[in-house]
């Protein structure tokens, strides 16, 4: 396969290798359960859904992506189902056989289907350890967090032992929307909740884990952790101009860092090709990648999203292949180095 025909989705998630045997001996949410009709039905923390083939069988995956052009796939551990907020003792095993399972699916898809770990955090000692192993032993490129951990500066201190650690090894990190330990589920809105709730306030939600990411110390402290911000990073394409109007009239000697946006990596996700068009003009296509949210969307985002952009070739295939590449090529020479740096002899 020459480069020019690569197409890799970097946003998608999945819930097999284990999880649906996990899922079904539990009445709480988030369970599964066999509906009147047969059907497998998954109730979430915010609704219930139809849990068809696509969310936990790669074949059916890989067939979609054939069908859809696509050549490469990440698969995340299911962020927004709050898995890993239940207790450790109750979900670091199975969390730790799904992590198992995605390095072995890389493995029988010959580099295909490439995961991102998730981690027991109501343990942050297993977490630590688990993120680690992720990195260090099982060669996946990093893990998922829920981004309610990162909608303040001070929320995103409680993720500080956890980034250390994977900073370790080097770690890719999608701030993926969903609820954080101890957290409940915010009122829902009056009327049309699923343009509301599933657009307009987890869009704004992104946005803000971007803003946390950016005005922290945390680029410099862990430079080794490549931050992704899923749908474009929210309204930011939109109304960074207005953020820097806000700082350029009310802190003029302290401007609005536009450019610490570029530090961070985003994928278009559910989005189409006006938007990605605003994006590129923001971040740059070097940090920007295809996303389809499969299975909740079955969208193509190459023929939905990018194909019909008004980009140039060499942006369409920076944002088709190549932001993605450059990504895991950065992440395997750092887990290369730092494996090698950790095997030297103590100096004298």
């Amino acid at each position: 396969m020459s480069n020019i025909d690569k197409r890799i989705d970097m946003h998608s998630h999945f819930y097999g290798s284990g999880l649906v045997e996990a899922l079904m001996s539990r009445s709480e949410r988030p369970y599964l359960r066999r509906a009147d009709d047969g059907r497998l039905m998954m109730v979430a923390m915010n609704g219930e859904f139809e849990f068809t083939e696509h969310y936990h069988d790669y074949r059916v995956g890989l067939q979609q992506m054939r069908a859809t052009g696509l050549t490469h796939r990440l698969l995340t551990f299911p962020g927004a189902l709050g898995v890993e907020l239940l207790p450790a003792a109750e979900i670091a095993e199975t969390i730790s056989t799904f992590n198992t399972g995605l390095a072995q699916l890389n493995k029988d898809t010959k580099g295909a289907l490439i995961g991102l770990a998730g981690v027991p955090l109501a343990d942050m000692e297993l977490a630590c350890a688990e993120v680690i192993r992720v990195r260090r032993d099982l060669g996946l490129p990093g893990i998922i967090l829920p981004s309610n951990y990162f909608n303040s500066l001070a929320e995103a201190e409680e993720m500080r032992p956890l980034l250390q650690a994977a900073n370790e090894y080097g770690c890719h990190i999608m701030l993926h929307p969903g609820l954080k330990l101890g957290q409940v589920l915010p009122p829902r809105p009056q009327d049309n909740v699923q343009f509301r709730l599933s657009a307009i306030e987890l869009q704004s939600s992104a946005s803000q884990v971007a803003l946390t990411v950016i005005l922290s110390d945390m680029l410099e402290a862990f430079p080794d952790i490549s931050f992704q911000v899923v749908n474009l990073g929210g309204t930011l394409p939109f109304v960074f101009e207005r953020i820097e109007s806000i700082a350029r009239h009310r802190t003029p000697d302290d401007p609005f860092p536009t450019d610490r946006l570029r530090r961070l990596w985003y994928d278009c996700a559910s989005l189409g090709p006006r938007a990605l068009e605003a994006a590129v003009q923001l971040y740059g296509a070097d940090r920007l990648m295809l996303g389809s949210d499969y299975p909740i969307f079955k969208d193509d985002p190459y023929g939905h999203a990018l194909a019909p952009a008004r980009l140039s070739s060499a942006e369409k295939q920076q944002i088709a292949w190549k932001t993605a590449q450059d990504l895991w090529d950065r992440l395997a020479a750092l887990r290369e180095q730092k494996i090698r740096n950790s095997r030297l002899p103590l100096s004298s």
